[in-house]
């Protein structure tokens, strides 16, 4: 995926990133996803994708990516309603891997 550099780009992914937690904090009430943490997005060229990137206190499970799936339909319509979006990007969610990198990285 290309992603996108733009002013415009990186406004809506914030915007994106900050409804999403605001929706899994308040209104999914699948226990799976509650101690969720949505980390970032980042946005295709064409604003067509949305990459979404997660972590869990839990750690990485089948179970968990399967919640997520399928809330999917229902977080993308709730940020179709609370942003006002002409079109809202098809969310894809990919585990982030930003803080294990950094602890295991790290060198003594």
């Amino acid at each position: 995926m290309r992603r996108a550099t733009s002013r415009r780009a990186a406004k809506l992914a914030d915007m994106i990133m900050q409804e999403l937690a605001k929706i899994m904090v308040e209104d999914i009430q699948d226990p799976r996803l509650q101690l969720i943490t949505i980390s970032g997005v980042r946005l295709n060229r064409d604003m067509s994708v949305a990459e979404v990137l997660y972590t869990h206190i839990h750690g990485q499970s089948d179970e968990l990516t399967q919640a997520l799936n399928h809330a999917r339909g229902f977080l993308r319509s709730s940020l179709g309603q609370n942003l006002r979006l002409r079109f809202v990007p098809e969310l894809r969610f990919v585990w982030d891997t930003f803080l294990e990198e950094m602890v295991y990285d790290q060198k003594p």
